[in-house]
């Protein structure tokens, strides 16, 4: 397979955004690789001088808006989904955080009238329409120096390798009868998985190796600060920087 190879999505391949944001929120229960990458997040976060101002695209549910606005009170953030139910999601999540606005668009369509200091983008790029361009979307986002903490799935999504790890994990956690219980919870999920990892496989959602999504951040005026493997492998992890 070509990792590298993207084509613009098409309706009958994506996955419904909006089913799946019912159920998302077990990920950040129950999914250990998830924690661990809110937990990343949250270290980065810790580390950094506080941003002033902070875009999160491809938000979601809110999860990293959530952790930025407890973390950083004092920043203006923006939240950016396209999907009605992930944004009554989030909105109903983070009601009470009053330094948070929403864009219900699609990144290619979002408004910055002020350069931001830091750009989240976690499990979202791989599913926009022509991701290499959205990249330099986000980099006309911020400020030279400004950063991006960028999380994107990069491998098939293998349905049956997380089924079995996840149900082995809880398990171990849980006992049986409360995993079978979340097991069935989060059906929606695993339903959802499924049209990504179809997509994936089409050509539908961006699929890449660690070494394509560099040089795609690179050709989009970042440098690159740290990157990792993370997500069981299947997701790549960059801090970069925008170039002046």
């Amino acid at each position: 397979m070509n990792y590298g190879e993207v084509k613009r999505p098409g309706p009958a391949s994506n996955a419904d955004w909006s089913a799946y944001a019912a159920a998302y929120d077990l990920l950040s229960k129950h999914n250990p690789e998830y924690k661990a990458l809110m937990q990343e997040f949250e270290d980065f976060l810790s580390g950094i001088e506080t941003p002033g101002i902070i875009y999160d695209v491809g938000g979601g549910t809110g999860n990293y808006t959530e952790i930025a606005a407890r973390l950083c009170p004092g920043s203006r953030i923006c939240l950016v989904e396209p999907d009605t139910g992930m944004m009554q999601a989030a909105r109903a999540k983070l009601a009470a955080r009053k330094n948070v606005t929403y864009q219900n668009v699609g990144l290619e369509s979002a408004e910055a009238p002020e350069k931001a200091d830091l750009v989240i983008s976690v499990h979202s790029l791989y599913a926009m329409p022509d991701p290499r361009q959205r990249l330099v979307d986000i980099r006309r986002m911020l400020r030279p120096g400004g950063l991006l903490f960028l999380v994107d799935l990069g491998r098939p999504m293998n349905v049956q390798d997380w089924r079995r790890y996840l149900f082995t994990t809880l398990k171990k956690e849980h006992g049986l009868i409360r995993t079978l219980e979340i097991f069935w919870q989060a059906r929606q999920i695993a339903k959802q998985n499924q049209a990504i990892f179809k997509a994936q496989l089409n050509g539908t959602y961006w699929t890449h190796t660690p070494a394509e999504i560099a040089s795609a951040v690179t050709a989009a005026g970042f440098e690159i600060l740290d990157q990792r493997s993370v997500y069981r492998d299947y997701s790549d992890l960059l801090v970069c920087r925008a170039a002046p």
